[in-house]
């Protein structure tokens, strides 16, 4: 299993700090063999990890140079950071990236040889509209990015289930993964209110390969409480 924390923009870099001694510290108690990934703000980066991934959640597809605001390859490196968030709802809807640009950065970090954790995921309307109108629009998220990279984990997020307590069904979850599954060798994670009451079942659905959890990861003992259940769930599979 692969679970995933992103910060978004919360938590300080102490906050950060105190989160990841936590989390580190359960890990290694129940010798944890998932694959556990923290996205922080990039004002929290500077954390020598343990056991645990650390992520950026954004990147400029530039070593270096005249981008106002923007993080480059220069300073990830400075951090020892090799892992992308790509291509995130709110990165797509909120502040209007175009799939043209997601896809120039899935391939500059790709060629850099960052584990990629690109996102895909459909409105409301889409959904509304039925399964064929849903997997066009799924469709062109894929334009310009290697559903073949070696380092790739694909996770699914229906925007309309972000932040707002909504998921889609089981079976619902289940169908949507199974496609994917027929489009890429890679992890399927699932992400869009998932929280405590509901990782376990999530991650015990076929083709799920873990989870990205927003909001109800910024509590490091409710995110451990998730890795804690996946853990279990390898135990009942015999892994």
């Amino acid at each position: 299993m692969i679970l995933c924390a992103n910060f978004k923009a919360n938590k300080t870099r102490e906050e950060t700090r105190a989160y990841m001694a936590v989390v580190e510290s359960f890990v290694s108690a129940n010798d944890i063999t998932d694959t556990i990934i923290v996205f922080p703000p990039f004002t929290a980066l500077d954390h020598d990890p343990r056991n645990v991934l650390i992520g950026v959640q954004n990147g400029y597809p530039v070593i270096n140079g005249a981008f106002t605001g923007e993080i480059a390859l220069e300073q990830l490196e400075e951090f020892g950071v090799k892992t992308i968030l790509i291509g995130h709802s709110e990165r797509r809807h909120v502040l209007g990236e175009t799939q043209e640009e997601i896809a120039a950065k899935f391939r500059f970090f790709a060629q850099q040889n960052f584990v990629i954790v690109y996102c895909v995921g459909e409105p409301l309307e889409i959904r509304k509209e039925g399964n064929e109108s849903l997997m066009a629009y799924i469709e062109k998220q894929f334009e310009g990015i290697d559903l073949s990279y070696s380092d790739l984990i694909l996770a699914y997020e229906p925007v309309w289930a972000i932040g707002t307590g909504l998921t889609p069904s089981n079976r619902d979850i289940e169908q949507l993964h199974g496609v994917l599954r027929t489009k890429t060798h890679a992890p399927l994670l699932y992400g869009g209110s998932v929280k405590i009451e509901n990782a376990g079942e999530i991650m015990a659905l076929e083709n799920v390969d873990g989870i990205l959890v927003g909001s109800a990861s910024l509590s490091a003992n409710d995110f451990c409480d998730m890795i804690a259940q996946a853990a279990e769930l390898n135990t009942e599979k015999g892994e």
